[in-house]
């Protein structure tokens, strides 16, 4: 029943990612034309062709390096929590956690775990605390995008949320919803932990796996350099604004943004990739191409190329850099088994 509905789940977030990317394919209006399919592509290829691709080869050089201090990070907590791990490994891992992402969502932080273990033998419930922890503060981070971008641009940014199909009505019947689940979902949680201490044997590897999770939290507590964690958790962003800046400066229609405007685009960009689809896919190109129009007045047309060219790009980054590592990967553990 279980894997049914896990099934199930993948199913319905793929359709939702098909059906955006359709919606916005589909939005698109190529000028003087009968836009059809096939005039839609041609004016993709067309924009693809005019790009500056010294932009978007930038943009790919430092999303290496911001993948790289992503995986030095990592190495950093997994090292305080007492797993000894290679820049390589932890590298390695990283980008088939990136490549599986773009197929299965969040299925990437539990596929790097499991590289790490192949090659480090490090424990997947340990490693997976520290992922968490990665996470936790990569949201502080993209609340700061956020915040930044609505003080920069807060009157524009406020007028394109009233566009969205957001129901602002009912919120305090939605609050009151959501305490009671809350409470119920505590409630179930002790009778499942009390049933659970009733079973000696399987509360034993249950109470060893969150041990294993616990000390991977805990890691971020026994870092001997905090400053040093949080540069780098600053310079990964900092390079994320660094890449929007350099795509939105390979197009005509978008290289004379300002620097609030490159902002809004690069925080509706990280809202898009945190949704729960297949590697952000259709939320990214539904959001980012109605922000930039609204907020921006970028032609529709160009809009809707410049994020589907963007987002190929990056696409073919993660699918190049994923299978390199899963190559890598595959080889160097075949070498340290013999």
């Amino acid at each position: 029943m279980k894997k049914w509905k896990s099934a199930l789940q993948y199913v319905l977030m793929l359709a939702a990612t098909i059906f955006l990317v359709w919606f916005s394919f589909n939005s698109l209006v190529v000028p003087n034309s009968n836009n059809s399919w096939a005039d839609k592509i041609n004016y993709l290829q067309k924009t693809w062709q005019q790009a500056d691709m010294f932009w978007l080869w930038l943009m790919a050089g430092i999303a290496m390096v911001s993948h790289l201090l992503r995986a030095h990070r990592w190495k950093m907590l997994l090292t305080a929590s007492g797993n000894r791990v290679n820049l390589i490994s932890s590298f390695l891992s990283l980008m088939i956690g990136y490549l599986v992402n773009l197929v299965v969502p969040r299925g990437g932080e539990v596929s790097r775990c499991l590289n790490l273990l192949k090659l480090h033998k490090t424990p997947v419930e340990t490693s997976l605390g520290t992922v968490v922890v990665e996470r936790i503060a990569d949201v502080i981070f993209l609340l700061i995008i956020i915040a930044l971008a609505f003080f920069m641009q807060a009157e524009m940014l406020f007028d394109f949320m009233q566009t969205l199909p957001i129901d602002t009505n009912g919120t305090s019947k939605k609050i009151i919803f959501l305490l009671i689940l809350s409470i119920s979902g505590l409630l179930l949680f002790y009778i499942f932990w009390r049933w659970l201490q009733s079973r000696p044997a399987l509360y034993a590897k249950w109470k060893k796996l969150l041990g294993g999770f616990q000390e991977g939290l805990q890691s971020v507590i026994k870092l001997k350099s905090k400053g040093w964690f949080l540069f780098h958790s600053i310079a990964i962003w900092v390079l994320y604004f660094v890449m929007t800046y350099c795509v939105l400066q390979a197009f005509e229609s978008t290289q004379n943004l300002g620097t609030g405007a490159i902002l809004s685009v690069f925080a509706l960009g990280s809202i898009a990739m945190a949704l729960p689809l297949p590697g952000g896919a259709g939320a990214y190109h539904t959001l980012v191409p109605a922000g930039i129009t609204f907020l921006y007045q970028i032609p529709p047309a160009d809009a809707i190329a410049f994020v589907f060219i963007f987002y190929a790009w990056q696409t073919l980054i993660m699918i190049v850099g994923g299978a390199s590592s899963m190559l890598v990967s595959s080889l160097i553990a075949s070498t340290k088994s013999k």
